[in-house]
């Protein structure tokens, strides 16, 4: 049977990175709070030895399984040996690329790891990120008209990881702190390119963060208006009338995760891009 207590096992079994696995089932694993998946990762399984091990595992502590594996005659085999185990097994980009195929009329390369060659767009990524790194927290502001997107917002508001994550996309993304008693930097104000998107929280949530933030690097001291309500309450309105006074899109990211707020910041450049005239 399914599970021992609140846990379950998941074999994700991929001839790449297994980054899709991975996205896919813990997508899908959120959807049950009362249960936990163990996950069992096996990336770069390419050869009948490399899958050997990994059938043994699955007999050992019996689960769920899924896979992206191109290579036929291992399908086969780990189907076969899930079947011999009465244990569940899907493969998860199967059913995408038979609808492929239907529809385009033509057989899959079979090419493993197809997404991870070094192309124009992985390049693209790794500049993005390289951009993004330097131009973190304010920093390097003579450069700012070279980016996508702009992040702008009081401290603790995401930005940094929001910025990453865009980067990731391949979005040059740079983001500048806004600090009341601090002018902020005057290259924002006559920027042509970027887009430049406010991030806001109420102060509620700014001040828990910022306290679990005090909390994980031991300072005790000296950090009194930092989450002061009254001082925070001070900071939100400030940005917000900045970013009123610039006409910058403002985003509240009180109850949005990373990845939907990167969403949101995407949506808004893609209005954007939609709206200005070709050059």
């Amino acid at each position: 049977m399914p599970t021992s207590g609140n846990y379950f096992h998941l074999h994700l079994i991929s001839d790449s990175t297994g980054e899709t696995l991975i996205t896919v089932a813990r997508a899908v694993a959120a959807q049950y709070a009362n249960v936990t998946p163990v996950e069992h990762v096996y990336p770069l399984v390419r050869s009948q030895k490399q899958l050997d091990r990994v059938l043994d595992e699955i007999e050992e502590s019996p689960g769920i399984v899924l896979f992206t594996l191109l290579e036929r005659d291992l399908v086969l085999k780990l189907e076969a040996k899930c079947k011999e185990i009465n244990v569940p097994s899907l493969s998860i980009i199967g059913p995408v690329m038979q609808l492929f195929e239907a529809y385009l009329g033509a057989a899959t390369t079979g090419r493993v790891g197809a997404q991870h060659v070094l192309n124009a767009e992985y390049f693209k990524r790794i500049d993005a990120l390289n951009y993004t790194m330097i131009h973190d927290d304010g920093q390097h502001v003579e450069g700012l008209e070279e980016a996508d997107i702009i992040l702008v917002g009081v401290s603790r508001t995401s930005k940094t990881p929001t910025s990453i994550y865009l980067a990731n996309r391949g979005i040059r993304t740079a983001n500048v702190p806004l600090v009341p008693g601090i002018p902020h930097p005057h290259q924002l104000e006559t920027l042509k390119k970027p887009l430049v998107v406010s991030l806001h929280a109420t102060p509620e949530r700014l001040i828990q963060v910022r306290q679990n933030r005090l909390l994980t690097m031991g300072a005790d001291t000296g950090a009194e208006t930092y989450i002061d309500r009254q001082a925070v309450t001070d900071e939100v309105a400030y940005a917000r009338k900045l970013s009123a006074k610039f006409d910058w899109p403002m985003l509240d990211v009180t109850r949005r995760s990373i990845e939907e707020t990167a969403a949101a910041v995407l949506k808004l450049y893609a209005d954007r891009q939609r709206q200005r005239p070709p050059e």
